[in-house]
């Protein structure tokens, strides 16, 4: 039984089938070089290897979805290992060549998984940033604890004045010279505890602002 022949073609009295990697570069290269100047095919190519090493940064929950070919996923993990300087770089080179043999749409899902961590990052450090806001003005003054008692109503009232009371208490008193120097002073066990209690109710919420007097009678 005779076997079907390879759809392909030669190239300097060398075969390359259809759909082989070797057949997908010689497109690519037909491609930039039909379409696209040096410099363009340049960045671009640049562009693609930066792609592959941010790979290397992606939560694991945002990598696995991801459609990329075995050889690309192994040489990621390789590139994990390597530890030398001259073999590190020699396989983001490597790796920035596999990346330009992704398709268009998965390349599309790399950039979209990226961002979406970068977003989850930034998301995450403005929470903090809240948090903390909210935190100093609960123990500034009893209006805000009021405003952030009608936000959250599910808010153990009891426990957060308690907590309020005797973070106003430990306050340690101004130091000058501390604040001079531009040095925080040590809090006590209640000022972290309000932090905490905020923390949590935002996460749950997900409060996009803190909403001040100010807002509420605009």
């Amino acid at each position: 039984m005779s076997r079907k022949p390879k759809k392909g073609y030669f190239v300097k009295g060398h075969f390359v089938a259809e759909g082989s990697e070797l057949d997908q570069e010689l497109k690519l290269a037909m491609k930039w070089g039909q379409s696209t100047s040096k410099t363009d095919a340049k960045r671009e190519s640049e562009e693609l290897q930066e792609l592959g090493e941010a790979l290397l940064t992606l939560r694991s929950d945002l990598f696995k979805p991801l459609p990329l070919s075995d050889k690309l996923q192994d040489a990621l993990a390789d590139a994990k290992r390597i530890t030398n300087f001259e073999g590190k770089r020699r396989q983001m080179q490597f790796i920035g060549k596999l990346m330009r043999l992704q398709d268009p749409a998965t390349l599309e899902a790399v950039r979209h998984a990226l961002e979406l961590q970068r977003l989850g990052h930034s998301h995450d450090t403005e929470q903090l940033h809240l948090a903390e806001e909210w935190r100093d003005r609960l123990i500034e003054s009893d209006e805000a604890v009021q405003t952030w008692i009608a936000q959250h109503p599910g808010t153990d009232i009891q426990q957060l004045r308690a907590l309020v009371r005797q973070a106003r208490k430990d306050a340690p008193p101004p130091d000058k010279a501390a604040v001079s120097q531009g040095l925080a002073p040590r809090q006590g066990r209640a000022y972290r505890e309000i932090f905490q209690m905020v923390k949590s109710t935002l996460k749950a919420s997900d409060t996009p602002q803190v909403q001040t007097e100010e807002d509420r009678d605009e």
